[in-house]
């Protein structure tokens, strides 16, 4: 039997030939963007570590994945850019690996074209991961998502705190539903700037962003983004609005919502 591999951006909304394939992913690794991979069937999934960050959140997916039946892999930073999942492939250094994908020849250093085909003979089917509750939480005009894909339109004007990494895709994302203010973590910036390269695009759409650093906050983790990051990088419409490298992101938001009442 053929085995697919399946290349993708986000993992945010995986189609539906994910079910039995391989997939290589740019979303960081923690345990949200895990268990979106596992509960769209793949055999075995590529991500992005994220730079690992605060309390080791880039990677926390892997031991999650393990206990749900799913071998999983993750991309060093320095080797290729977050949110792009055909970089990740292209040119991607695998920088951990958990037990299931050990398994499978698997091993840091490798190349991700090469781990890849080795996933292909991971164990498959595996069990249906249980519902994960919703990260997200809303107080007053602030918003915190876990991931950037639990925002929409009936967050715009808000301040959204997202555990989302900065990179392309979550700033598209953020761009379409007009937030006031939108908080990503930088993935330890990586390769090329890759995981703040959505602040641009944000900019561009006349919208606030800013990235608090990987270290002060864990990925995959809004609240976590909003209360304990500090700001390593912000676009020109943040910085209008006072935002300033090595402040609290906390402090930001409390102004911008100030402003806006």
């Amino acid at each position: 039997m053929s085995i697919s591999l399946v290349v993708v951006p986000s993992v945010t909304k995986l189609p539906p030939e994910t079910a039995g394939a391989v997939l290589v992913g740019g979303s960081h690794g923690a345990v949200y963007a895990a268990y979106l991979s596992a509960k769209a069937g793949a055999r075995a999934a590529i991500h992005h570590d994220a730079g690992i960050g605060l309390d080791a959140a880039g990677v926390s997916g892997l031991p999650w994945a393990e206990q749900h039946g799913m071998a999983m892999a993750t991309v060093a930073a320095s080797s290729a850019r977050i949110g792009d999942g055909a970089d990740m492939l292209r040119r991607g250094v695998i920088s951990r690996a958990n037990a299931l994908a050990t398994a499978c020849g698997v091993e840091t250093g490798q190349s991700v074209a090469e781990a890849a085909e080795r996933l292909k003979a991971a164990p498959w089917p595996h069990r249906e991961p249980e519902r994960l509750a919703e990260g997200r939480a809303i107080s007053g005009r602030i918003v915190c998502v876990d991931s950037i894909s639990l925002a929409d339109a009936r967050d715009a004007g808000l301040v959204v705190a997202s555990g989302s990494h900065g990179g392309v895709p979550a700033g598209e994302t953020a761009a379409a539903f007009q937030p006031t203010l939108a908080l990503f973590n930088d993935a330890g910036f990586g390769i090329e700037q890759a995981g703040v390269a959505g602040l641009a695009i944000l900019d561009k759409a006349g919208i606030a962003g800013a990235t608090v650093g990987a270290l002060s906050a864990r990925i995959g983790d809004g609240h976590s983004t909003l209360m304990d990051g500090v700001l390593s990088k912000v676009n020109e419409a943040a910085y209008r609005l006072g935002a300033r490298v090595g402040t609290s992101a906390f402090a930001l938001a409390l102004a911008v919502t100030d402003k806006a009442r």
